[in-house]
């Protein structure tokens, strides 16, 4: 079983990192071609382009500006560690043990519009490249152009060296378009988590997204490597709700008082 996660806006490069073990990327030279782009955008383009605020824009060119392909700390920080926002927040990686730590390294991948695949303790220096964007490069018109195959195949070489036979698709849309299903040698199951409001079971955002987060520190705590075992998932009130599920959509639903 192979679980992917989206990567997080927020990022923390200020709390020491819980461990000292760490691996590099296998995309940098990738990296690199877009940072190269991205390099000869002023503020003003690179706020046009993300639609991000001006600061955000100057602190992203500078993110830019200082990026290199030597990955040192602190100026990288393990992925899992880095990211900051509410899937992160959910799986809690700074409170995993070693053994739980090296689960997430072997069963959880993160997607990325830099990085393409990110395994948990990759290095990874600072930057917001959203995998939506509509940055313009020599492969094409946007970033999924940029990845075509790549994540796809690095996913499925994955699995196969380590004769996982199931992709759990806790990534958002727009990362898991990254990948292609049909060029996988695999299952994919896609957990859905729904909470009571407004008198239905429905898709709250910020919810959804720290269950996924809750979800992968379930499957690292507890070493699960069959994926009926993830039906099993409980955490803050979440509960299996087989009649609302199909084969390859698992429905968690909450009852929440309105």
């Amino acid at each position: 079983m192979l679980i992917v996660l989206s990567p997080a806006k927020t990022l923390d490069y200020d709390t020491p990192a819980s461990t000292d073990k760490y691996t590099l990327p296998d995309f940098i030279e990738h990296s690199a071609e877009l940072i190269d782009i991205l390099k000869r955008l002023s503020p003003a383009q690179l706020a046009s382009l993300m639609g991000i605020s001006d600061p955000l824009a100057v602190l992203n060119v500078a993110r830019y500006a200082s990026w290199t392909r030597e990955f040192t700390r602190p100026a990288a920080k393990q992925a899992i560690l880095a990211f900051n926002g509410d899937v992160y927040e959910g799986l809690g990686a700074s409170t995993l043990s070693k053994r739980q730590l090296d689960y997430a390294q072997t069963h959880i991948r993160i997607l990325s519009g830099l990085y393409g695949v990110l395994r948990p303790l990759d290095l990874m220096q600072p930057y917001r490249l959203e995998m939506g964007t509509r940055l313009a490069n020599a492969r094409g018109k946007d970033l999924y152009a940029f990845w075509g195959d790549a994540v796809t195949a690095a996913l499925d070489e994955t699995m196969q060296a380590k004769k996982f036979g199931t992709l759990v698709n806790l990534a958002s849309e727009e990362y898991f378009k990254a990948v292609k299903p049909k060029l996988l040698r695999a299952q994919i199951i896609t957990p859905v988590f729904e909470d009571w409001k407004g008198g239905r079971y429905k898709v709250i955002s910020f919810y959804a997204k720290r269950a996924r987060g809750l979800m992968a520190r379930f499957a690292a705590e507890n070493g699960i490597k069959r994926v009926e075992k993830l039906k099993e998932f409980d955490a803050e009130g979440y509960a299996f709700d087989e009649k609302a599920s199909t084969e390859k959509s698992w429905v968690f639903r909450r009852r929440v008082v309105d």
